[in-house]
């Protein structure tokens, strides 16, 4: 079998800028090549250095002449073919052997790279992969600070080494420009820039994220000693625009009331998920509080369960003030839930946006759970008489089961509240037939989910509390031989 080989982009010259992928290869490699002038040091081998292991095949290919002339008898061109030519030989005796070969290229493989000469000789005949890198062009960027296009400019990049009319033409013609390969062409380029205009504009950078990195206006520039490892750059024109001060936060504030759903991140929608990053207060109940991820950038509100009408205005003040406040409830906040509290508190805030992000209700979660006995027509009720009187509940659940809808019944039972169950079962017998189908869920989507199928007759409150839901079926609910329950959508 053949080896494989690759082409590795090392980056603009820190080798933390190598990329995980790279840095892989280049460890498990059995042969390292890498091209150098006559001097023999590898810019590209120092950046890898220190991703290299002991017993590596080293292949330096060092080039026969940089910009010297030569009595090859093809001239320039053809002494750098045949050097090519020489080297994809050699790497080709690894390959052919069946020994991984990488070789290196500074910035990326394919971006004025000695690599692609390896590439055009070779790819056609072994496995090949390019992997890419971070281009001196963004490095240059990126330690200026300064942005290369925005919106719909145009970027373009040119080699130092184009008639200097042909650069004054291009530098004259576009919004952003890069310049590479200065070095001995660096005095053209300036000039070319001026011609352009566009001299007080472009910044030199030299060795970009190198220990002798150096940024300056490229005017102030002394071309002696210009490196060929520099680069002329023309920012996008947008970078002049600096954007103001935002307005005082006064006025700008919005309560979000959002749907938590019944459990984790899994239950919680995309558009919940915005606005809880978005907030800069979290506000609600304490464990619901706590299921939002902790930002140090938010305030967190954690309140009892029984004061809504406060934990509401809290809220709108908050919002008031100019606060991006997220009130949480599990669930659907429309349901047994803070957005009824919010929008009444709203009444005294008018100058404050409310909006309602719904959340998958408990009822939908616990249905799931055991197929579709929400199929037609429910009705949804609390069993909690702490905002009604009992008798309302009572009369609701009697009217519920008259008309035979399946009920999802909210808020069973607490640590105070432990008769409700058995006198609703009760009520309800009157109503239903014993063998009607219960389910109870319990945590639905938490670590100690449970979801038990029961019947009307059997059903036991000891075994229910709060964290619990029940559903209690129509006479049309059916539970299948495999024990999922539906209520079917024609009615007899």
């Amino acid at each position: 079998m053949t080896g494989r080989l690759y082409g590795v982009g090392l980056g603009p010259g820190d080798p933390e800028l190598v990329t995980v992928r790279t840095a892989r290869l280049i460890g498990e490699a059995d042969v390292i090549a890498y091209h150098a002038a006559r001097h023999g040091r590898s810019i590209a081998r120092s950046i890898a250095l220190p991703y290299m292991r002991e017993g590596q095949v080293e292949e330096l290919l060092l080039y026969p002449l940089t910009t010297e002339t030569t009595d090859h008898p093809g001239g320039y061109q053809g002494a750098l073919d045949g050097f090519y030519a020489d080297c994809a030989e050699r790497l080709a005796a690894h390959l052919d052997a069946g020994r991984t070969v990488v070789v290196l290229a500074e910035g990326d493989p394919l971006f004025y790279g000695s690599y692609m000469h390896m590439h055009k000789r070779l790819a056609h005949r072994y496995p090949t992969e390019v992997v890419p890198g971070v281009t001196s062009v963004s490095a240059a960027s990126a330690v200026l600070g300064r942005p290369l296009v925005e919106r719909d400019e145009v970027l373009t990049v040119l080699p130092g080494t184009l008639p200097a009319d042909v650069l004054a033409e291009r530098l004259r013609g576009t919004d952003s420009a890069a310049v590479l390969k200065l070095g001995r062409t660096f005095e053209k380029v300036r000039d070319a820039l001026a011609e352009a205009g566009r001299l007080d504009d472009a910044w030199y950078v030299e060795r970009a994220t190198m220990g002798a990195e150096r940024v300056a206006p490229l005017k102030d520039v002394d071309p002696d000693g210009v490196p060929y490892f520099s680069l002329a750059l023309l920012a996008s024109p947008a970078e002049r625009t600096f954007v103001p001060e935002p307005p005082s936060a006064a006025g700008r504030g919005e309560v979000a009331v959002v749907g938590l759903g019944p459990a984790g991140r899994p239950w919680l929608t995309p558009e919940a998920q915005e606005a809880l990053a978005a907030a800069t207060d979290i506000v609600g109940y304490g464990p619901y509080v706590d299921r939002v991820p902790p930002n140090p950038r938010q305030r967190r509100h954690r309140t009892d369960n029984r004061v809504e009408a406060e934990r509401a205005r809290h809220a709108l003040e908050l919002a008031r003030d100019g606060a991006r406040v997220a009130v949480v409830s599990s669930g659907d906040p429309g349901v047994f839930a803070m957005a009824s509290a919010v929008l009444e508190a709203a009444g005294g805030f008018p100058e404050v946006p409310v909006r309602v992000v719904p959340g998958l209700t408990a009822a939908q979660a616990v249905a799931s759970r055991v197929g579709a006995p929400l199929g037609h027509d429910y009705c949804v009720l609390s069993l909690s008489d702490l905002l009604k009187p009992w008798e309302v509940v009572a009369d609701r659940l009697a009217a519920a089961a008259r008309a035979d809808l399946v009920l999802a019944i909210y808020n069973p039972a607490s640590r105070s509240r432990t008769w409700q169950v058995a006198a609703a079962r009760d009520l309800l017998l009157e109503h239903r037939a014993p063998d009607t189908p219960v389910v109870i869920g319990r945590d639905v989507g938490g670590p100690q989910e449970s979801v038990t199928v029961t019947t009307l007759g059997d059903l036991d409150p000891a075994a229910v509390d709060m964290r619990c839901l029940l559903i209690v079926g129509s006479s049309t609910t059916r539970v299948t031989g495999s024990g999922a329950v539906y209520t079917p959508r024609r009615y007899p």
